[in-house]
Parts: structure tokens; sequence; C-alpha cells
């Protein structure tokens, strides 16, 4: 059984990966109005990534007999200041929730919680992946800078994902 504030915690998570998705849904929103479909399909492919981290997150907290209680998402940002402000915004937000997997993983340590424990081991593992794929996307962004032939050509390889 898992206790009761390991399911606040898990179920708070559960609101922070659905704020996730729909954020990502904005930022993939953003990128078709300015033309710029692979950063789109990009931010899509992000978008469908954290609705099945809610869906992991939801699907333990069942087998732990535990209630899962939905969470109210905000609005996500509309507008940004080019592609390299999207995916620093991006950068800063899986940042976040490292954080707020970290200390999740330290409360499962600390109420000796070893089935928790495991299945966040996934999500760690996953935050690793996640920020150093947007750092390397940002990276490539300030290297170019404002160049429209070298952002063309960079969105035509984030649609390849």
């Amino acid at each position: 059984m898992i206790s009761e504030k390991m399911a606040a915690a898990i179920n708070d998570q559960i609101k922070a990966e659905f704020d996730s998705a729909y954020i990502y849904l904005g930022m993939a929103a953003y990128f078709q109005d300015c033309n710029l479909p692979g950063m789109a399909h990009w931010m899509e492919k992000q978008y469908h990534e954290e609705l099945e981290h809610a869906e992991r997150f939801i699907e333990h907290l069942y087998e732990r007999g535990a209630r899962v209680k939905i969470g109210e998402i905000a609005k996500p940002k509309e507008s940004y200041d080019g592609p390299l402000s999207v995916f620093k915004e991006s950068l800063r937000h899986e940042r976040y929730v490292t954080e707020r997997i970290d200390k999740l993983m330290d409360q499962a340590i600390e109420e000796k919680d070893h089935a928790t424990s495991s299945m966040l081991k996934w999500f760690v593992d996953e935050q690793v992946e996640e920020e150093a794929n947007v750092e390397a996307i940002v990276r490539k962004l300030e290297f170019v800078g404002d160049s429209h032939a070298s952002i063309y050509l960079l969105d035509k390889e984030l649609g390849g994902r």
C-alpha cells in the first residue's frame, strides 16, 4: 500500500505532466503559426510523451490501490520571441520537471517505498535524456543565430523525429 502523502505527491505530478503536455501543445501551435512544421512536429511528439508520463503515474497509483485525482491545468503561453526562446523555455521546463522527479524520488527513499522508487528510476533516466535533447537544440539555435536558411534546415531535421 502506498502512503497518502506519496499518493498526493504523485497526483500532483500527474497534474504537472498534463501541464507539460499542454505547454508543448501550445509550443507546437506557435511553431505551426510560424510555418515551422518540423519544430511543431517535434513539440507534438513531446506533447504525446508527457501524456504517456501522466498515464504511467496514473497506472502506478491504480496498481498501489490509491485514488487518482486529476487536477486542473493552466492555459499555455501563446507567443514567443522565435524558436530559440521556445526551446530555452522548454529546457527551463524540463529542468523544473527534473527537480520535481528528484523530490519524488527523495520522498520515496525517505518513506522506504521501494515500488515507487523503482517506478521513478525510469523517470530519473528519462529526464536526463529530455534535458540533453532540448539542450542540444538550444545550442544549435544559438549557433545558427537568425540565419533563416539554417533555421529552415534545423526545422527539417526536427521534423524527422
